[in-house]
This record gives structure tokens, C-alpha cells and sequence, in this order.
């Protein structure tokens, strides 16, 4: 691939990313510029017949399109010994900025769930949800009966941004509303304009003039690679801002919202063997008290990174690596220029907590809100507790509409004074609020990725895992007195980092089958990336481990301090 011109919006002298020679660059590079738009030859591949999967190049681009291909990987050495196929089917996210859903909404994705994927709906660490499971067969019928009920999976994976988060409880400010509006505003502004998904999926006419396609943003190489942004209300960072692309900070005074402070840079993902790799926080680079400087400030940063990012190694492509290589002070002075105004300096605001509001909670409207807890994730109905069920019961009232945290929980939100005691009926039946008053703090504020069987980059199991670890952990925190701390513990089965384990307080990311690296030491308001302290553990030496160290901070501890700062202040 020839080296990539000045970028005409471009008002420095400082040359573009050099991509070297065309066999250098990423094979993913080539499969965006010649999709013809992210059409590539998925029709023809849904038309075979012969397997449930669909060609190597058409993986890459339907991720574009919100979807994944996967198999069951349980079941590959037994289908592997019969000569059969491996078992595909596909996992298909939805575009929710924000994480809304209405009623309506949330009926239908209850019955598309059940009729097209594994019936699970799996709330995702991005305030949406995602169902797998799907065969290919069913994915047109799946994604059809989405548009029907105004959902749809558009820009939810690959290289581009995806799904926007946003402080999720309208209890966090009396302007809730405002600050989060931003985040459809920010996600219809970087929509791709290709009409491909609604070409391929709903059998919209094809487009003739693709002029009507020509994308000013993305053109025909989108991004070097994914792209995540988050908006928070201070003083509660609950999406975990600094972990993302770009963070905005809502700065407010008096009720009234002043603009916000802009960080960039964030993100999570390594690999293990990989020095070249690394888990960062987004930096603070100033501060935009419009709607409309915000907004342009957002759009140029991915402009910088289109055209600076790395497109050759894929593992260094993402904006953590651009910013690092140009510096934050020549990456921020390349975003006002192009942007056409400096960013004025941060203004200052503090967090103190990162965490879901559980339970029954008004906001200053007298509207009422309760946060359901969903471990892991995971809606369905088991021998404990009919989850989903209650939830669609809930729906069926129409007396609420729903919110997903950025901690894989949901939020039975907007129901009026009069409606109340109707929801909690329903609740009490159910049995959610006693399941989610008697969940412990730790479980409580545990994530984990959905990793095995299904994510194909996974090494070891999480949310299969995670529930039957934290019984353990409760154990021992309960042998301390320590039963009542909110410690922040995560999960992941790769070093990828979608349960954001590297800005846990305790974080386990695993290496193989069965072991996992231990990190410590990040801080509880999530300003702070953590460390490793041990490496490969087995549930035997990670539980040892954490007997030693839960000793050590009941007999150390300073005051209140947090688990996190302990381990930190004494290990690092």
C-alpha cells in the first residue's frame, strides 16, 4: 500500500503514519477498501447452504455490521472426531446509545431471544446487549424483527465506533436528561454512511450513485481499529471513563451543565508475550463549553487517528498507541487545528465512587428507578431465579422503560408515583429484590467477559467461572470481617480486557485452561490501572494468595482505606 497523502483537512506539516508496502500492511486493511462499502460477498456466503459459516473475508466485514461468527468450542473435539463442521453460529449486539430500551422494545428482543439465539440475553460491559446462539439461517430473520421494533446492530463491532456509554441513573444530576442525549447525538454523528446493512439485511434497494455513500469520515478504510467513547457525570465514574478512546467528563455548576473535559487515549486490551502492548488511561487534554465545540473536538480525533493510526499491526492500532507515538501534546495540537479552536484547560471535578445505584431510588422529577442485580450479565431463567421472566413482566405493564449500566445490570427507570407499588408487586413475586438485596458487595461490583465457549479468543474461562470463585472469596472475606467491603473484582479469559480487569481493584485475566494472572492495586474510583502480583495462578494459589492478602489489609489497613490502595501503597 503506498504511503497514505496528506490529509487535505490536515493543517500541520507533520507527515501521515507511513503503512509501508501493501504486503506489510494488515490483510484487514485490503478487505475495508475493496467491500464495496461492507457488502463484500455477504449475501452470497448467506446463501450457502453447505456450511454454517460464512467466508474469511465476510467475518471481517460483518462485525460492521454487529455481529460476530463463533462456534461452540466445547463441542469441537467431539464434531472434530465425527468429521462434522464445527458447530457456527453467530452473536448479534445491538446499537443502544446509552443503554435505552422502552417497553415495547424490550418485549420484542425478549421474543426474538427466544425464538432465534440460545434464549440468554447477555447485557454487555457497553450498555447494550448481545444474543448468541444465532444460526445463519436466522440472522436476516433476526436482525428484520429487530428493525420492526426500531433496534438495530449497525456499528456495534469492527473498526469504528461503537456502541456510546453514558452515566446511566438520572439520579447522578438533575440534568441527566441533557448529559445524556449526548450520547445518540455522538453516535448518529459517527454513523458510517454505507447503506449496506439495510441493503443486505432488510432488502433496501441497492444503491445506484454512490456518491449518496461517499463518507467524509471513515471513506473506504474506516478506522485502524475499534473505537469506544464514554460520557460520566462526576462524582460517580460508573462507565469507567478512562478506559476509553475518548472520555468525556460533564462539568457541571449549579444544575446547569458547562461543557465537558475531554480524554483521550484509553484502552485496555494487551497481549500476553507482548512487551509492544499495553493497558492505559485516557489523559485529560482540555476542556469544550459547547455542544457544538464538543461535538467537532469528538469528530476530529477519530479524523487524527483515521489518518495517523496504525494500520500494519493491528495490536498497536489502536488510539492508546497513536497518542503515544506523536505525544498527547502533538496529538491535541493536530485535534485544534483541524478542529479550528484550542481547548480550553480542564476544569476541575472529582470522582468518589464507581458503582450502580441498587434498589429503589426517586430522582428530583419523582420519578422512580430500581437497579436490578444481573451477575455477570446474564438475563435468563434458572433454578434460581426467573430473571427474565420478571423483567418481561415488568415490560408487559408498560409503566417503565429499561436502562443497562456499563456494569451488565439493568434499571427499571421512569415509573411514576402511581405505578410503584404495581412494580414492586411484580418484583416481590419474583423474588428480584430479595436477590438483589442479598448479593454481597463484591459480587455486586464483579464483572466477568462471557469468554468460553463462544468468544474465540478466550484461554481460560470468566463468567462460567466467576460466580463459583466469588462464592470462595466471600468466605474468606467473611473469615477477616471483611464481608462488607466494596471491592471491585473482574474477570476476563483473554488479555483483552472487556470486563476492564486492569482497572479492577483485584483483576484476574487468564493465560491458559483453569489459570489466570492476578493484578492488584487499582483504585476504587477507577483513575488508576492495577498490576500484576502474581502470574498463571490455579484457584488452590489464587485463593492462598488472597487468604494472605486479606490477612495483611485487616491488620494494615490505614482508617477506611480501599483494598486497592492498600495492595498498591505495600506492593508497588
Amino acid at each position: 500500500m503506498p504511503v497514505e497523502k496528506q490529509n487535505k483537512d490536515s493543517m500541520t506539516d507533520r507527515p501521515l503514519y507511513r503503512r509501508g508496502r501493501e504486503d506489510e500492511a494488515s490483510p484487514i486493511e485490503k478487505i475495508k477498501t475493496e467491500s464495496n462499502g461492507l457488502r463484500g460477498t455477504i449475501t452470497e456466503s448467506l446463501q450457502d447452504e453447505i456450511t454454517g459459516a460464512i467466508r474469511e473475508d465476510d467475518q471481517s466485514l460483518i462485525k460492521f455490521h454487529g455481529m460476530y461468527q463463533q462456534d461452540d468450542r466445547d463441542r469441537r473435539e467431539e464434531r472434530a472426531e465425527k468429521k462434522l463442521d464445527r458447530l457456527y453460529s453467530f452473536m448479534i449486539r445491538l446499537r443502544l446509545p446509552g443503554g435505552l430500551l422502552t417497553a415495547d422494545q424490550w418485549i420484542a428482543m425478549d421474543e426474538i431471544a427466544g425464538e432465534n439465539s440460545t434464549g440468554v440475553i447477555k447485557i454487555t460491559t457497553r450498555q447494550t446487549v448481545q444474543l448468541h446462539g444465532i444460526l445463519k439461517s436466522k440472522i436476516k430473520p433476526t436482525i428484520k424483527a429487530f428493525n420492526a421494533a426500531k433496534l438495530d446492530s449497525i456499528a456495534t463491532c469492527g473498526d469504528i465506533n461503537r456502541n456510546v456509554l453514558c452515566s446511566a441513573h438520572p439520579k447522578q444530576s438533575n440534568i441527566h436528561s441533557e448529559i445524556f442525549a449526548y450520547a445518540d447525538k455522538i453516535s448518529t454523528m459517527l454513523m458510517p454512511k454505507t447503506r449496506a446493512w439495510y441493503e443486505i439485511w432488510l432488502d433496501e434497494k441497492k444503491v445506484l450513485d454512490k456518491k449518496e455513500e461517499e463518507d467524509p469520515l471513515y471513506r473506504e478504510s474506516y478506522m485502524p481499529r475499534k473505537f469506544k467513547i464514554a460520557i460520566t457525570i462526576p462524582p460517580n465514574n460508573d462507565v469507567d471513563v478512562f478506559g476509553n478512546d475518548i472520555g468525556l467528563i460533564a462539568i457541571i455548576e449549579n444544575d446547569t451543565l458547562k461543557g465537558f473535559n475531554i480524554a483521550i487515549g484509553g484502552g485496555l486490551s494487551t497481549t500476553h508475550g507482548n512487551p509492544e502492548t499495553y493497558a492505559r488511561l485516557a489523559t485529560v487534554i482540555g476542556f469544550t463549553d459547547t455542544e457544538e465545540k464538543t461535538l467537532k473536538a469528538i469528530y476530529e480525533i477519530l479524523t487524527v487517528q483515521r489518518d495517523y493510526g496504525n494500520r500494519t499491526d493491528r495490536k498497536l492500532a489502536r488510539l492508546k498507541y497513536t497518542v503515544d507515538r506523536l505525544g498527547v501534546d502533538g496529538f491535541k495540537q493536530e485535534v485544534e487545528k483541524r478542529a479550528g479552536f484550542k481547548l480550553e484547560e480542564a476544569k476541575p471535578y472529582n470522582f468518589n465512587s464507581r458503582c450502580d445505584y441498587y434498589g429503589w431510588y426517586q430522582n428530583h422529577e419523582g420519578l422512580w428507578y430500581y437497579t436490578v442485580f444481573v451477575e455477570n450479565g446474564r438475563l435468563l431463567d434458572d433454578e434460581n431465579i426467573a430473571l427474565k421472566s420478571a423483567l418481561l413482566a415488568v415490560a408487559k405493564t408498560g409503566k417503565a422503560i429499561f436502562r443497562f449500566t456499563a456494569n451488565q445490570n439493568v434499571i427499571i427507570s421512569d415509573i411514576n408515583e402511581k405505578d410503584k407499588e404495581l412494580i414492586d408487586q411484580i418484583l416481590k413475586k419474583y423474588k428480584i429484590i430479595e436477590h438483589t438485596h442479598q448479593a454481597s458487595p463484591v459480587r455486586k461490583n464483579a464483572m466477568a467477559c462471557v469468554a468460553l465457549p463462544t468468544c474465540p479468543l478466550a484461554l481460560a474461562e470468566a463468567q462460567r467461572y466467576m460466580p463459583s470463585l466469588l462464592t470462595k472469596i466471600e468466605t474468606l472475606l467473611a473469615k477477616y470481617q471483611l464481608g462488607n467491603e466494596d471491592i471491585i473484582i473482574r474477570m476476563t479469559g483473554c488479555p483483552n480486557g472487556c470486563a476492564r480487569s486492569y482497572i479492577a481493584e483485584i483483576g484476574f485475566v487468564g493465560t491458559s485452561p483453569g489459570k489466570y494472572n492476578l493484578h492488584l492495586g487499582g483504585d476504587h474510583e477507577g483513575s488508576r490501572l492495577n498490576k500484576i502480583y502474581k502470574e498463571s495462578l490455579e484457584e488452590p494459589e489464587i485463593l492462598n494468595s488472597l487468604d494472605e492478602l486479606f490477612a495483611d489489609f485487616k491488620k494494615e489497613r490505614n482508617g477506611a482505606e480501599k483494598f486497592g490502595d492498600y495492595s498498591f501503597r505495600k506492593y508497588f
